[in-house]
């Protein structure tokens, strides 16, 4: 859902870096290192969410989670309108050119700041790939067939 950059105040606040603070927001339990965190109170601040978590009482212990993963249980995640995909269901799809050329298979996703880039795994003894993850590259998703279309050359 989103990560923790670092803390915000004396009392113990952490800052939050989501795509939507809103959704986040509403959520009373976050997983954040493997743990449970009951959230006491979240607000947007800005293109952030600053929270306050139960046990985390001061600024060296909301310093101790910056850089952590902040997650939710599957089920609670917000339903996505089409067209949009969690990364977590884009891992392991094959990754396929125009030409049917397979380009390897998701291995990880992750943020550049201007976009999403997708790292692909190829075959052995190929060397991996990083995809933007943008219009004029992606263009179709197929969850069901584990597929992802792609135009992109072979030896880009």
């Amino acid at each position: 859902m989103g990560h923790v950059a670092g803390a915000f105040g004396v009392r113990g606040w952490i800052r939050v870096l989501v795509d939507d603070p809103e959704d986040l927001k509403l959520q009373t339990q976050w997983w954040i290192r493997g743990v449970s965190r009951t959230v006491e109170q979240a607000k947007a601040h800005g293109a952030a969410l600053v929270a306050k978590l139960e046990g985390i009482d001061d600024r060296a212990q909301a310093e101790a989670l910056q850089g952590a993963v902040v997650e939710l249980p599957r089920e609670r995640l917000p339903a996505l309108e089409a067209g949009r995909y969690y990364w977590d269901d884009l891992v392991g799809l094959e990754v396929v050119n125009e030409s049917g050329m397979v380009l390897g298979k998701v291995q990880s996703l992750f943020s550049n700041g201007a976009h999403d880039v997708m790292v692909l795994e190829g075959a052995a003894g190929e060397s991996r790939r990083l995809l933007p993850w943008v219009p004029t590259v992606v263009r179709a998703v197929d969850l069901e067939g584990g597929r992802i279309e792609v135009v992109w050359g072979a030896d880009w």
